[in-house]
C-alpha cells in the first residue's frame, strides 16, 4: 500500500470518527424547526408612530422645564400633529431670547413663528427617520431579550422589509408549549406611561368618579374635551365581581414613560396582593420628584398600552421608586415586570400574520419527511447493488459517509432542521449517486475499450472529474443564492443542500477512489471488476 493511500485511508477514517463525535447525542445537537417541532410563526409591525410621539411628548416636558427656569414658560405647549410642539403665549419682547434658548438646546428641531407669541418647533425629517429606525432596532432587541429569558430554544427573531416596510419583525419560536401567554409576552408592548388626570372644573380630585361612557367625559367638559387631554379606557370589577370599563380624562403628553425605567420586579401592596415595583432613572427620577411635588393632591393615571391600569391620588413626593397596583395575578405581575425590566417597546406592535404549528403536526412532519428519504434511500442502494454489482457498494459506503459529513456540519454548527432541510437531505443523496454513476459509467466505457483494470479506473475517475465539478459548483452557486436572498425554510434547505453537495465532492473522488484503490492493492493482479 502506497503512502499515500495510507494518508487517504487515515483521513476517511480519522474524519468518520470525528463525525461520530460531534454527533453524539443528535438530540442535544441538532434541533427542529418550528415546522418540525411545532410552535408559532408571526410577524409583527413596530408602529414607529408611537416612538415619534413619545419624543414629541417628552421634548414638551423638558422644554416646559427648560423654559421655567428662566423664567420664559408660555401660556400653553402642546403638540401640533404628530412630529411638531406649538409654543403659545410667549412674552413678545424674550421671544429673540427663547429662540436662542431653544436652539441651543433642542437643535434637533427647526423652529418657525406662526403667529405673534408663538413659536412651532418641527422635528427635522433625519432626526424622525432615526427615531422609527431605532424603535424598530430597540424592539427587536426587546423582543429577542424577552424570549430569551421566556427560555425558548433556536427562536429566530429578524427584521424584515426595506424602505417604508422596514418596520417588520419576524418570529419563529419552535416548541413553544403555551402559545397564549408567549404572544401576549412578545405582542403586548408594555408601553407605560404616567398621564396627569383633568378633572373637570369645580370637582374636588377626590370627588372625581371616571364615568363608563366615554361621552360622559366630554359633556363634563361642557360638550368638548380641552386640546390637551384624551380619554383612556380603565377595565375595573364592581362589588359583585361584574366587570365594567370606565373612562379617565388625562393629557395626552406623558411626563414619564417606559423608556425612564431602571428595573421592575414582582412585589406585593400594603394588602399582600401581587404588585409591580419599579425604579426609574436617575433623570427620570428628578423629572417624577418635579412632577409629584407640583400636582400634589391630585390623580395621576398609570397607562399601560393605552389603558389605566389605577390612577391613584398623589399624596406625597415620589423620586426613583414607585409601585404599580392593579387586578393583578401572580403571573401576569411577574409577565409585566419581565416585559418592563427587558426593556419597554418604544412602540406598539401589531401582528401582521400569524401561524401556529401543533406538535403533533410537526411530530407527523418529521415521520412522514423521515420515512420518504429512507424508502427514497433504500430504493437508490439497492439500484446501484442491482446495477452495478460490487462498485454499488462502494457507492453505498460514500453515501452512507456523505450522509454522516452532512449530520455532523449540522450537529457542529448547531443548524435547525427543518422540513425543506429534510428535502435538502433527500436531494443529497440523489446528487450522491449521481456522481457515482459519472465515474461507474466512464470506467465500464474504458473497460470495453480494452484497459486493464487500474488504468480504467484511474480513467473514469480523472475523465468524469470536469463533469463532476461543473454540476456541483451550478448547483452550489444556486444555493449561495438561495440562501443570501431567501428566508426561514428556504435558507434552512439551501445550507443543507450546499453543505451535502460540498460532502458529496469529498465522498465521490476522495472516498470512492480510495476504496477501489485499496481494492487494487489487496489484489494487484485483478483482471475484472464488478461493476
Amino acid at each position: 500500500m502506497n503512502l499515500e493511500l495510507r494518508w487517504r485511508i487515515l483521513l476517511i477514517l480519522g474524519l468518520t470518527a470525528l463525525c461520530l463525535f460531534v454527533i453524539y447525542p443528535p438530540s442535544d445537537k441538532i434541533h427542529l424547526g418550528l415546522d418540525l417541532k411545532g410552535g408559532i410563526h408571526m410577524v409583527m409591525r413596530v408602529k414607529t408612530d408611537d416612538a415619534v410621539k413619545a419624543e414629541i411628548d417628552l421634548s414638551q416636558e423638558r422644554i416646559r422645564s427648560a423654559l421655567g427656569e428662566k423664567g420664559l414658560a408660555p401660556a400653553k405647549i402642546a403638540a401640533d400633529g404628530l412630529n411638531a410642539i406649538l409654543l403659545e403665549g410667549l412674552d413678545a419682547a424674550r421671544v429673540g431670547e427663547i429662540r436662542d434658548l431653544l436652539t441651543r438646546q433642542f437643535g434637533h428641531y427647526v423652529l418657525s413663528s406662526p403667529g405673534p407669541g408663538r413659536l412651532r418647533l418641527l422635528l427635522r425629517p433625519n432626526e424622525e427617520s432615526a427615531i422609527r429606525d431605532t424603535a424598530v432596532r430597540q424592539a427587536l432587541e426587546t423582543i429577542r431579550t424577552r424570549v430569551d429569558k421566556f427560555g425558548v430554544a433556536e427562536p429566530t427573531i429578524q427584521r424584515q422589509g426595506s424602505g417604508a416596510s422596514a418596520d417588520r419583525i419576524l418570529i419563529q419560536l419552535p416548541g413553544v408549549e403555551n402559545p397564549e401567554r408567549v404572544k401576549d409576552l412578545i405582542g403586548s408592548p408594555a408601553f407605560l406611561e404616567w398621564k396627569l388626570v383633568k378633572v373637570p372644573p369645580g370637582v374636588l380630585a377626590d370627588q372625581f368618579r371616571p364615568p363608563d361612557n366615554p361621552d360622559a367625559v366630554a359633556r363634563m367638559f361642557g360638550g368638548k374635551l380641552p386640546d390637551d387631554v384624551e380619554v383612556l379606557p380603565q377595565e375595573m370589577t364592581t362589588a359583585d365581581g361584574r366587570p365594567v370599563q370606565v373612562y379617565w380624562p388625562v393629557t395626552k403628553s406623558s411626563p414619564i414613560t417606559g423608556n425612564d425605567l431602571k428595573n421592575a420586579r414582582r412585589t406585593q401592596d400594603r394588602f399582600g396582593a401581587p404588585a409591580v415595583e419599579f425604579v426609574l432613572t436617575a433623570d427620570a427620577g428628578r423629572r417624577f420628584q418635579e412632577l409629584t411635588r407640583k400636582y400634589q393632591g391630585q390623580l395621576l393615571a398609570i397607562v399601560l398600552d393605552r389603558k389605566v391600569i389605577s390612577a391613584p391620588r398623589i399624596n406625597a413626593v415620589i423620586a426613583e421608586q414607585g409601585i404599580i397596583e392593579g387586578s393583578f395575578s401572580l403571573e401576569s405581575a411577574e409577565d409585566l415586570s419581565l416585559k418592563l425590566r427587558s426593556g419597554a417597546l418604544p412602540a406598539g406592535m401589531e401582528i401582521l400574520e400569524e401561524r401556529s404549528v401543533g406538535p403533533s403536526l410537526g411530530a407527523d412532519s418529521v415521520r412522514q419527511g423521515v420515512v420518504a428519504s429512507l424508502i427514497g434511500s433504500i430504493i437508490i442502494v439497492l439500484f446501484m447493488l442491482v446495477y452495478y454489482r460490487g462498485a454499488g457498494v462502494n457507492a453505498t459506503v460514500a453515501l452512507v459517509l456523505n450522509l454522516l459529513i452532512l449530520l455532523a456540519a449540522m450537529a457542529y454548527f448547531h443548524s435547525t432542521l427543518t422540513l425543506p432541510g429534510i428535502a435538502g437531505f433527500a436531494l443529497t443523496v440523489g446528487m450522491a449517486v449521481d456522481a457515482n454513476v459519472l465515474v461507474f459509467e466512464r470506467i465500464r466505457e474504458e473497460l470495453r475499450h480494452g484497459r486493464t483494470v487500474r488504468a480504467a479506473i484511474h480513467a473514469g475517475f480523472d475523465r468524469a472529474f470536469p463533469t463532476i465539478i461543473d454540476s456541483h459548483c451550478t448547483v452550489i452557486i444556486a444555493g449561495f443564492f438561495l440562501y443570501a436572498y431567501g428566508t426561514g425554510a428556504v435558507k434552512g434547505f439551501a445550507v443543507t443542500l450546499n453543505v451535502g453537495i460540498v460532502a458529496n465532492l469529498f465522498t465521490a473522488l476522495v472516498v470512492s477512489r480510495s476504496i477501489f484503490d485499496a481494492e487494487l492493492t489487496l489484489n494487484p493482479k485483478k483482471e475484472t471488476l464488478s461493476i
